[in-house]
């Protein structure tokens, strides 16, 4: 999430992982993917087009990887999405960067939307 995204796209995909070095030798093999690391806990990849993470922060999540979101008004999207029905799981919280929320769709899929910090 080291670049500005596009209000109201997906910007990044956030994979739970047990064990960040096995995941980037794993699709770096695979794929060749790049990375940047952001302390012990999280790393960067890059496709090439697209940027997503690895992270042991959160508990893996069956079911696949968290979708995210760029907004550039946080709190207006925030609003929006709990005006449309959506639940927040997880409020604003900030980490280097930026800050975001978790929220489940009506289908209970959980994605999460950023911003860069203000």
């Amino acid at each position: 999430m080291s670049v500005r995204g596009k209000d109201r796209q997906i910007d990044n995909i956030e994979f739970n992982v047990s064990d960040i070095a096995r995941s980037k030798a794993f699709y770096g093999q695979a794929f060749g993917w790049t990375f940047v690391d952001y302390g012990p806990s999280y790393s960067e990849f890059s496709d090439g087009r697209l940027t997503g993470g690895f992270t042991t922060g959160e508990p893996i999540r069956p079911g696949g990887p968290l979708v995210i979101l760029y907004a550039d008004d946080l709190d207006a999207t925030q609003q929006r999405l709990k005006g449309l029905g959506a639940v927040i799981t997880r409020e604003t919280f900030s980490f280097p960067g930026g800050s975001r929320f978790h929220f489940t769709d009506p289908d209970g899929y959980e994605l999460a939307v950023w911003t860069v910090q203000q």
